[in-house]
């Protein structure tokens, strides 16, 4: 995973930490950054570059999106 930036293998290591691996089992964006200990915009811009890289993907919801890894 040498193509990720340091935020993003922090967020990345976070939604694994939760145990989102599976559409089943999403995480939010607030949740991602409890755990990561980072600020709102670099946990958004991060799922944002992790989904378009295929890492994570994001399921929209009602109220919030959901996110979870897929490698």
């Amino acid at each position: 995973m040498g193509d990720l930036s340091p935020n993003s293998q922090k967020i990345y290591d976070a939604i694994k930490k939760l145990g989102a691996t599976s559409e089943d089992k999403l995480k939010t964006a607030d949740d991602i950054m409890k755990a990561s200990g980072v600020g709102k915009a670099i946990v958004a811009s991060s799922l944002q570059d992790l989904v378009s890289k295929g890492y994570a993907k994001r399921v929209a919801r009602q109220k919030s999106a959901g996110y979870y890894l897929i490698k």
